[in-house]
């Protein structure tokens, strides 16, 4: 693949791989469609938007801007300028809530408990909208909790941060709270996977390990792999927008051959390693 990629970030600041052609570009802009008409992508990616469930409720109007109108902009430019480009749009599992069972199919109830969570799902509707009244090919991937080296947000971010910086380690919730991890290398290996395997008319796939995994057990084998003897403490205080327990039904997205590489130990030890290194340069 030839890769194009379109950010509002400087391009020093852009974390690209050799050989990517980069646009800088604050969306929405009319020059997106002139961009599309000029590269008539194959396949488009679609990661714009914010990533923060409190800050979409304390403030939902710029999540929903950067979200919801965006996502708009790109496939109506795509419609008029592409039409056969396949779209594969990053979702979320925040459009879950908490589910009333586990493990959570494609198929369960729909329950947003933020703000960001709804503007997720009124994303995907939008792909839905354009594949079935226009025949753009879309599909949707509602991704349960992300990590990897790079992300300085998010529970395992903050444990890195709090161990590393202050040697205490209190977090919010009971720790009894659980999620679904999913390493950044398994997201962009089953991000190429779909592109090239999924239906595009408009359908949802989960992507997750498949393993549940509680906050205290995760704080616990970040902290060894810190090489810290910190024990976690918990607030008892449940956040709002933070749903309590996740594991996803990934039958589906298995069915086209994707399955995790990386485990949870082999992937907290690889976040530990960076982490330990930027926070190093930062002191």
């Amino acid at each position: 693949w030839r890769v194009i990629g379109v950010d509002e970030l400087p391009p020093e600041n852009a974390q690209l791989a050799p050989g990517t052609l980069y646009h800088r570009m604050q969306l929405p802009s009319k020059g997106l469609g002139e961009l599309i008409r000029a590269v008539r992508p194959k396949a488009c990616v679609h990661c714009a938007g914010r990533a923060s469930v409190q800050l979409s409720i304390e403030n939902p109007e710029p999540d929903f801007r950067a979200s919801v109108d965006i996502t708009f902009e790109l496939l109506e430019a795509l419609r008029r300028n592409a039409p056969k480009c396949r779209t594969l749009f990053l979702s979320s599992a925040a459009v879950y809530g908490n589910p009333a069972l586990l493990p959570v199919s494609e198929t369960d109830a729909i329950l947003p408990v933020s703000p960001y969570g709804y503007h997720k799902r009124i994303c995907e509707l939008l792909c839905e909208e354009f594949s079935r009244m226009y025949g753009i090919p879309t599909s949707c991937i509602r991704i349960f909790s992300a990590y990897g080296p790079g992300l300085r947000r998010q529970v395992i971010w903050d444990i890195c941060q709090r161990v590393l910086c202050s040697g205490t380690l209190e977090l919010h919730g009971t720790g009894d709270e659980s999620r679904d991890f999913i390493h950044a290398t398994d997201i962009a290996k089953a991000m190429t996977l779909l592109v090239n395997a999924a239906r595009f008319k408009g359908e949802i796939y989960n992507l997750a390990s498949g393993k549940e995994v509680t906050i205290r057990d995760v704080a616990n084998l970040l902290s060894g792999a810190l090489l810290s003897t910190t024990q976690p403490k918990f607030d008892n205080v449940v956040r709002a927008g933070d749903p309590l327990n996740w594991r996803a039904d990934v039958s589906k997205v298995q069915a086209l051959g994707f399955s995790p590489t990386v485990s949870l130990e082999q992937g907290l030890r690889s976040v530990a390693t960076w982490a330990a290194a930027e926070l190093a340069v930062e002191r």
